[in-house]
């Protein structure tokens, strides 16, 4: 009965398989505001890390590269000054991530990664500087970065779309240009303001959480001070508490949650990941589309009310599918390529007809009502990135 609400749920990385995010990314609050009326906002901006581990998809820190580390094919080329002379294994993340791709997609690849070469930092300095990622090599690779390379390879890492919110963090635009839903608040990652536009840079995720936290939480403070107390009667209740009694209730050998989860991370990482084009996402909604049907068909073996990891998990993957189909229908309708979102059917950026902002608004029957808003340029115009 809160006279206002802040989400800060985080990201939705587990809606890909696999992602460098923690299992508790499951855009629980995205969705939750979304069904609620909230619009999500450019959700096909989905970022890929450069060097991720195969398989397991920790994240294997920029930092590598920061200090030296090169970027190496199969044929122990340094690739990276084919696609960006300049900035070579500096240039930005989608730049990367897409070039180690086309290795691999070329055959230039080994087993499905390149390589990241740190063999000539030396091991004293490696230990010195790099010593958190000289133990995960060790640790989780079994490899010596001091003697020889890491296979790497790109990983889904951040969402920069989310709830859309002003600079205030409210979902809703007191100047009444888009609908939202007053006294929601989000900030950090399930929100987008949008500080990243298409591609955020390394670290400034703080600038979400820690800016735009604190002025969500001073923006929602100071807007309950003047509201009376909400009515929410008991019965508002009822539909969740039905859900989960429902969920419970269900007996035989249905299909379980992880199953369908796993299906849905494999789609898109598959068809929504570095390249993306019109079959391959019209796929992967066909595919969607299908889980969403098969979802309230799951059963969990735990009957308990009490830490019922299979309940939430249930819970989980129903919020994970609708924010799946909003990056779907974000990317499907964004017909250009941009940041992140790289289009091989749309190659180039298209500043005359899409620089603007995706919004979606859930729709109780059908696929996401989809409306625009225009991107605000103060002193920066957008030119072409050349590295």
């Amino acid at each position: 009965r809160a006279k206002t609400v802040i989400m800060a749920t985080g990201g939705l990385g587990r809606v890909y398989e696999p992602s460098t995010n923690a299992l508790i990314c499951t855009g629980d609050g995205m969705a939750v505001a979304y069904r609620a009326g909230a619009p999500l906002m450019d959700m096909e901006m989905v970022q890929y890390h450069p060097t991720t581990l195969k398989g397991k998809g920790l994240l294997i820190t920029e930092a590598a590269r920061g200090e030296g580390a090169y970027l190496l094919n199969s044929k122990g080329e340094r690739f990276m000054e084919r696609y960006a002379p300049t900035m070579l294994e500096l240039a930005s993340r989608d730049v990367v991530s897409r070039a180690e791709q086309i290795e691999i997609n070329e055959g230039r690849g080994i087993k499905g990664c390149v390589l990241l070469d740190c063999r000539h930092l030396g091991r004293p300095f490696l230990q010195d500087r790099l010593g958190q990622i000289y133990a995960e090599a060790k640790t989780f690779a079994n490899v010596d970065l001091a003697e020889e390379p890491l296979p790497i390879r790109p990983g889904m890492h951040y969402q920069m779309g989310g709830i859309k919110t002003d600079t205030e963090g409210r979902c809703w635009d007191v100047q009444g240009q888009w609908k939202g839903l007053p006294g929601l608040f989000a900030a950090g990652e399930t929100a987008c303001v949008s500080l990243h536009g298409g591609n955020r840079l390394g670290a400034n995720s703080l600038l979400d959480t820690v800016v735009f936290g604190r002025r969500a939480g001073q923006c929602a403070a100071e807007y309950a001070k003047t509201l009376p107390p909400p009515t929410i009667p008991e019965s508002a209740m009822e539909a969740d508490q039905q859900l989960v009694a429902t969920i419970l209730s269900r007996e035989g050998s249905g299909e379980r949650a992880a199953t369908l989860r796993l299906e849905m991370g494999t789609t898109m990482n598959r068809y929504l990941s570095v390249f993306r084009e019109q079959e391959g996402m019209e796929t992967a909604a066909l595919r969607l589309h299908d889980l969403k049907a098969r979802w309230p068909g799951i059963t969990i073996q735990d009957k308990g009310q009490v830490f019922n990891t299979g309940l939430v998990a249930a819970l989980e993957l129903g919020f994970m599918l609708d924010c799946a189909e909003a990056i779907i229908m974000g990317a499907l309708t964004r017909e250009e390529s941009r940041g992140a979102h790289f289009r091989t059917d749309f190659l180039n950026r298209d500043d005359e007809q899409w620089l603007k902002h995706v919004l979606l608004y859930h729709t109780a029957d059908g696929p996401p009502r989809v409306e625009y808003l225009p991107v605000t340029i103060t002193q920066w115009q957008p030119q072409v990135r050349v590295y």
